[in-house]
């Protein structure tokens, strides 16, 4: 591996070394200024890229076939407080996800496309919500999809199953939410001030869904009858020690879960955030066996914006699969990739800090994807666009 292709685009620590270690940045897409990035899924050579809202974008269309050079060739308007940040594809259906952006009021749910022409997505239904939308949904094989919505008479986003055996007309099959949640039932929440009962998302294996609860830690559901979810475990990391757990992503094969919190302040306020690995061998009874390393070879918090983990790659079909290594987005930390063989001693084998975008103190990197070729896609909260990286190396 030669130094340039260690040190392209890397951002330089006091000392003028390169922030890259076994990673090389392959090609990058800044999309004018405007790529304010999370969701990233794959289609046929094409990145499907999902915006966070600040410029009226919805999703941006993106020919990856060169990797070296990826470049927009569509994009998705979006209305006027909504942003629309999730994508989820399967087959020629594609998911975006409409929620209400900065205090609307505007109309949020899931909408639906067909992309048998990728680049000219055509809209076929519409499923609205009554409440703020939706935040995410996980759509990894037909007919189901495992929404976190929201609906008016509860007092945060849940799981809402949806069954799109007929992509034109999807429908709700059944939901599940935590006691108390449903407060025009009578329901009432018991929680610490400043604490949340929420769904972030659901990831599914089998007959399990593993959510990220948000302030209420781990929640394993039993999902094999569709129109009722049952409640398997409920893994509370502690007020004290966490918070905005956002992924429970299961390893192929193996009963171990990887769970991350989301960081969510700035200049590492607050508690900071975990990732943990979590022993699920005894499903109703999980336990929490290591935590990552935290990224330590930079003052990151003196960087500014969000120094933590968000997303883990998620192993959908038909991307990059390997019980042992984990994929890993840290905001301003960059993407780190870490090998879990040993579930009790998690190790760090690569990672890629970008220099910040333009106008910018730092990079926020959001959410990724990696294909079957290894090739790891990676957005940038902060408006720096789509990054595709490689290893180069494994510790």
């Amino acid at each position: 591996m030669s130094t340039s292709d260690t040190v392209a685009g890397a951002a330089i620590d006091a000392r003028g070394n390169p922030q890259a270690w076994n990673m090389r940045l392959v090609g990058h897409c800044p999309m004018e200024g405007r790529g304010d990035g999370m969701h990233i899924n794959l289609k046929d050579g094409y990145a499907f890229f999902a915006h966070m809202g600040d410029y009226g974008l919805g999703t941006s269309i993106l020919d990856v076939r060169d990797p070296s050079a990826p470049r927009v060739v569509n994009q998705l308007p979006v209305p006027t407080g909504i942003h629309s940040h999730k994508v989820q594809i399967v087959g020629d259906v594609l998911l975006v996800n409409y929620e209400q952006y900065r205090g609307s009021s505007a109309q949020g749910g899931l909408k639906v496309f067909d992309v048998s022409r990728p680049t000219e997505p055509r809209e076929i239904a519409f499923l609205p919500m009554t409440g703020k939308g939706i935040h995410r949904m996980t759509y990894f094989e037909e007919p189901y999809v495992y929404v976190t919505g929201s609906e008016a008479g509860w007092t945060d986003q849940f799981l809402i199953i949806v069954d799109l055996s007929d992509p034109s007309n999807p429908r709700e099959v059944g939901r599940f939410w935590m006691p108390g949640m449903h407060a025009a039932g009578g329901e009432q929440l018991s929680l610490p001030p400043g604490r949340s009962s929420k769904l972030h998302h659901a990831l599914v294996r089998g007959d399990r869904a593993y959510c990220g609860w948000w302030d209420q830690g781990l929640v394993i559901l039993d999902v094999a009858d569709k129109t009722r979810p049952t409640l398997v475990s409920h893994l509370d990391f502690g007020a004290d020690v966490s918070g905005a757990t956002h992924s429970a992503m299961p390893l192929p094969g193996r009963d171990v879960l990887v769970v991350t919190d989301e960081c969510v302040h700035n200049d590492c306020e607050g508690i900071p955030k975990q990732v943990r690995v979590v022993d699920i061998s005894d499903d109703p009874n999980p336990k929490v066996v290591s935590l990552f390393p935290v990224p330590s070879e930079a003052d990151f918090c003196a960087r500014g914006g969000r120094f933590g983990p968000h997303n883990v790659h998620e192993m959908r079909p038909g991307t990059f699969s390997d019980p042992n290594i984990v994929h890993l987005t840290y905001f301003n930390g960059g993407i780190r990739v870490l090998d879990v063989t040993n579930a009790t001693a998690p190790r760090e084998i690569a990672y890629f800090v970008p220099e910040a975008p333009p106008g910018k103190k730092s990079i926020q990197l959001n959410d990724l994807i990696v294909d079957q070729n290894g090739l790891i896609y990676v957005s940038d909260r902060f408006g720096g666009g789509l990054y595709i990286f490689e290893l180069t190396g494994r510790g």
